[in-house]
């Protein structure tokens, strides 16, 4: 996900690079696509309001192709599944979090690579 200030911002870009070659991707068309209003979905890409909820945002990161968890993450929120991950072993998890904190991205990839193939 490239720098961005904020998760409007990134929204706006994302939703413009789209719309260069293909037409489907005004705001009016995207947010009717997503089922919000147009007008809503331009505060939030001018930072008027604050990012919408859960649903909304993995709605938005399939219509633009984006990572759901990053776009959940650029606008401060946790996906449902992994808040309840965190709330069922919340100390494990902090402590893992902490500690890949400065592992380098490829590292983290093997580590998460090898859990969810069950070679650990």
């Amino acid at each position: 996900m490239p720098h961005v200030s904020s998760f409007g911002e990134f929204l706006r870009d994302r939703r413009l690079t789209r719309a260069r070659s293909d037409r489907r991707f005004s705001l009016r068309q995207v947010a009717t696509r997503i089922g919000i209003e147009p007008s809503y979905l331009s505060k939030i890409e001018r930072g008027e309001q604050p990012p919408p909820g859960e649903e909304t945002i993995c709605r938005l990161a399939d219509e633009l192709e984006a990572d759901r968890d990053a776009l959940l993450a650029l606008a401060g929120k946790v996906s449902g599944d992994l808040l309840e991950i965190i709330r069922h072993r919340p100390a494990l998890v902090a402590e893992l979090l902490r500690a890949i904190r400065r592992a380098p991205a490829r590292q983290v990839a093997e580590m998460a690579r090898q859990v969810r193939d069950g070679e650990w």
